[in-house]
């Protein structure tokens, strides 16, 4: 189902991310999870493309088994870095043959085994050029083509710090044809209002999918802080992290908590969808259903029919 029809349809979306496994027992540990997590009834699941494409035909095997044996709309990563036109092309007719309606166009990082890679080489140099050449694509059965999301920065992109010209370049990747927004990971909603307020002055008018990781260890924390860079995590979480004194159970309850208190009241303010950052597990996110007083999905977004805005 392409994006759009997502969006029309649920109104508020839930989406999780999940990451190619390495290997057999891994893959099946994934599966695991995904089946626990198909009960919540997500509007779509992303899977994420290694660096340097790296992880290309994982990533595609991934996504289709999901297409495949499951109800679950998939949305797969794409990204700039080490690729050729000819082979976007060959990805993207390859997931149009799969009946894989959406993709995420990212900008990318080089992969760590090539420290020297020359980026002059690369068809895109930026996630708009691929946005550009997604739209471009003629080979969709969907006469709109492939639905297309990009990322969005509430804390500030990490290579762009005039915050006026980041937001010029979001735009600009709307313009090109984006049809929606996904952002960074983020722990102080402050942040995302006052993104989603620019967005706004911008002209940016596609929906704002909030992302959101719960702390589930405090080498986890750490992890994040390397995986977004820039992030920033408030001095109340930090000090109920401190008070756990490394007790991994008490950090993922607080972790829990806080992401939960994030999500209540990221749906108070009428977000447009929230994505779930899950580590490829299950029990966190699930934890953060309970505690918001839902089932599922269907149930989540019937209770917010009522609400003001919604």
């Amino acid at each position: 189902m392409h994006i759009r029809d997502i969006f029309a349809r649920d109104g508020t979306t839930f989406s999780f991310e999940f990451f190619p496994p390495k290997n057999s027992s891994d893959a099946e540990e994934l599966f695991r999870n995904i089946a626990k997590l198909e009960v919540l009834s997500p509007s779509f699941v992303s899977v994420t493309y290694g660096a340097g494409g790296s992880t290309r035909e994982l990533t595609h095997e991934l996504v289709v088994r999901i297409h495949q044996t499951t109800a679950i709309e998939t949305v797969p990563h794409l990204t700039c870095v080490c690729h050729t036109e000819g082979e976007i092309e060959e990805i993207l007719r390859r997931y149009a043959a799969a009946n894989v309606d959406n993709t995420l166009a990212l900008g990318g990082d080089p992969p760590l085994n090539r420290p020297n890679y020359d980026r002059s080489k690369d068809s895109f140099r930026h996630a708009v050029d691929l946005v550009r050449f997604i739209r471009r694509f003629r080979g969709h059965p969907d006469p709109r083509g492939f639905g297309i999301g990009v990322a969005g920065f509430p804390e500030g992109h990490p290579e762009t710090p005039n915050r006026l010209v980041e937001m010029d370049l979001l735009r600009a990747k709307v313009d090109a044809g984006a049809d929606y927004i996904c952002t960074q990971l983020f722990f102080d909603n402050r942040d995302f209002y006052d993104f989603r307020e620019r967005c706004l002055l911008a002209g940016i008018r596609v929906p704002i999918i909030a992302g959101i990781m719960p702390i589930t260890s405090p080498g986890g924390m750490r992890r994040m802080a390397q995986l977004a860079l820039g992030a920033r995590f408030p001095a109340s979480l930090l000090r109920a992290i401190a008070r756990c004194e490394g007790d991994v159970e008490a950090v993922k309850r607080v972790g829990i908590h806080w992401a939960t208190e994030q999500c209540r009241d990221l749906l108070d303010h009428q977000v447009n969808g929230i994505h779930f950052y899950t580590l490829n597990r299950s029990d966190a996110t699930r934890e953060i259903y309970l505690n918001l007083g839902v089932r599922d999905s269907h149930s989540l977004r019937r209770s917010l029919e009522g609400t003001p805005g919604g």
